[in-house]
């Protein structure tokens, strides 16, 4: 799969491309019924099947502070899309330039002049242009000018509920793993590299990985009980603390993923680890000093120590 970054580098679509356009935090099961009518057409028209995203996505570009928390760093993403078998993602920063194109000049400019689109995938839901006044209505006109045709996915549902990421950050901040799983397909992961810390773990007798999170806000914040996998293929045990580190003195400007192993004491520094979450412990809290700090860490070690012992009894009875 390729990446192509800025509409400025794109030199290889004069033969034409059937893409779809969106955020795709996430990659979920909706996002996946895309994708895969996607790659589809464009095998039926012997075509690229290209993927265009945003960074940042829109409305952490409106408002940072209260965007919705990313359920992917880019990578993780591109990752996921990569394995859907995409032929290229076209990354588009999203800027004042961008956020003020009218949904026709998006249509003139992205889609006609720089992709050369010959087939248009989009979700039932997808606006585009200034003030999202672009609509599915406006794209089949503007298809019938162009000579390009546009075509829809339907609402995907599971459980008798739209699949949506507002959804699955909901079921993952109430710490509804299983649930969230029959969204994605897969159990719900951070991926990132391992970085040096203020090393408070070793001093509490608790050594951390420190995983770099690269997103601006998880979808997660508490203790968690995870599985994880390390770069040399290896699946541990472990416990994660996902927030601000509010015990310690004036906290963490950003959130952090705080990763203890458990019966693990191997040098992690600059690997990437994919850290699976199984089970919501407690949420993130305020101790009155360290030595209570330390005194719940040990409870939550203790805690996920039981659910590893639990836990090939519970697949058994399945």
């Amino acid at each position: 799969m390729r990446l192509i970054r800025g509409l400025h580098n794109l030199h290889s679509f004069s033969g034409g491309c059937v893409a779809t356009i969106g955020n795709f935090d996430g990659v979920h099961y909706g996002h996946q019924v895309i994708i895969r009518q996607l790659q589809a057409k464009a095998k039926a028209m012997q075509l690229p099947a290209v993927v265009m995203v945003f960074e940042p996505q829109p409305r952490e570009f409106f408002d940072e502070i209260n965007a919705p928390a990313r359920l992917m760093r880019f990578r993780e993403k591109l990752e996921a899309i990569a394995a859907l078998e995409v032929d290229v993602v076209l990354c588009l920063q999203f800027n004042r330039r961008l956020r003020h194109l009218e949904a026709q000049q998006f249509i003139d400019q992205v889609l006609v002049e720089g992709l050369h689109v010959k087939h248009l995938v989009v979700g039932d839901d997808f606006r585009f242009g200034c003030d999202r006044a672009g609509d599915f209505a406006l794209l089949q006109k503007a298809g019938e000018l162009n000579s390009f045709s546009v075509d829809h996915t339907a609402t995907v549902e599971v459980g008798g509920a739209r699949v949506s990421s507002t959804r699955l950050r909901r079921l993952l901040g109430d710490g509804r793993f299983e649930k969230a799983e029959e969204l994605l397909g897969h159990p719900y992961s951070i991926s990132g590299r391992v970085l040096h810390g203020r090393k408070l773990g070793r001093q509490l007798n608790v050594p951390t990985a420190n995983v770099n999170l690269g997103r601006r806000r998880p979808a997660l914040k508490g203790v968690y009980v995870v599985d994880v996998l390390t770069e040399s293929g290896e699946m541990k045990p472990g416990v994660a603390n996902v927030g601000f580190r509010p015990t310690i003195e004036g906290g963490d400007p950003q959130p952090t993923l705080e990763v203890h192993l458990l019966d693990f004491d191997r040098n992690l520094y600059g690997q990437r680890l994919q850290v699976i979450f199984l089970e919501k412990l407690r949420d993130e809290q305020r101790f009155a000093d360290l030595t209570e700090l330390k005194t719940r860490i040990h409870q939550d070690i203790e805690q996920a120590r039981q659910f590893f012992i639990g836990r090939p009894k519970k697949i058994a009875e399945q």
